[in-house]
């Protein structure tokens, strides 16, 4: 499946690694980065709409996801969040962009926290969707509550065990999240939530090894900034789900402490928003660059 009216191009982003970017549109740039179990369609009713503003919009599928390339693990520094947020910036380079607008959601939001900080004066501007930072996502999980996220912990195994016990039924372990994590069936059709599912039968070591990273290497770096004060620059939203109520934390808060200029916004449709309410993500990311 593609993105209607969108040229798809495979882009060398270095170590050998090529990214699959969807591109359309003229004028200032956003990049548009998707989460887990989704590729860049997940972007398909947004990205049109930015066009149609614009904007030059580029829709990536990350390394390890969709048609995009998925290195071997061979340490964690292959699917550290660092090593894709420097995929994002040499393939905005490579189609001409030295500085642009970057939103992404689940996953993707986690590889565009990375590049905002890494990479400030490349980012304008930073949308993140349904996320907390990595370092605050770990600390924030705890007692009955923290069963949402039981595949953090299963991917977070060393390799072998978690690839094998997914690979048993991957259609069942990721479909398992396309259905939990909607809150309109409907956002998802039939014939994209096939896409999803194919897509990941095809990249669970991959998709293990950006999940381990998360629990490991990722936690190091934003510690690191966390501890020597670094911050979040540019202009921020965040869009997210009132995980907080359940968990017993403060998101606005926890986002305030990395982004001076942050607007926070708490939702009320689910996970997937992008394809459940695009026209309010469409308003957010276009007040975003506005600012």
């Amino acid at each position: 499946m593609v993105i209607e009216g969108f040229t798809y191009h495979r882009v060398p982003v270095g170590d050998g690694v090529s990214l699959s970017a969807a591109v359309a549109g003229e004028g200032s740039p956003i990049v548009l980065l998707h989460g887990f179990p989704q590729t860049h369609l997940m972007w398909r009713h947004v990205a049109p709409e930015l066009v149609a503003a614009g904007h030059t919009v580029i829709c990536p599928d990350l390394r390890g996801y969709g048609a995009s390339d998925k290195p071997a693990e061979t340490g964690p520094d292959t699917y550290a969040k660092r090593t894709m947020a420097a995929d994002i910036i040499a393939l905005a380079r490579a189609l001409a962009h030295e500085r642009f607008a970057l939103a992404g959601h689940d996953r993707g939001a986690l590889v565009a926290f990375r590049a905002a900080l890494d990479h400030p004066a490349a980012i304008t501007h930073l949308a993140c969707l349904d996320v907390l930072p990595t370092l605050d996502m770990w600390e924030a999980l705890h007692g009955a509550a923290a069963a949402v996220g039981f595949h953090l912990y299963l991917m977070a195994q060393p390799p072998g065990l978690p690839e094998r016990l997914i690979a048993a039924d991957p259609d069942a372990f990721f479909g398992h999240f396309l259905d939990a994590w909607t809150g309109d069936p409907q956002a998802i059709p039939s014939d994209v939530r096939a896409a999803y599912l194919e897509a990941c039968r095809d990249a669970i070591p991959s998709i293990v090894a950006d999940y381990r990273a998360s629990a490991g290497i990722d936690i190091e770096h934003d510690q690191a900034d966390q501890d020597a004060g670094n911050r979040l620059r540019m202009p921020v939203t965040v869009l997210q789900q009132d995980w907080g109520a359940a968990l017993g934390y403060d998101a606005a808060a926890l986002w305030r402490a990395w982004a001076p200029d942050v607007r926070h916004g708490t939702v009320g449709f689910g996970h997937f928003m992008a394809e459940e309410a695009p026209a309010g993500i469409v308003k957010a990311l276009r007040e975003l660059l506005e600012r």
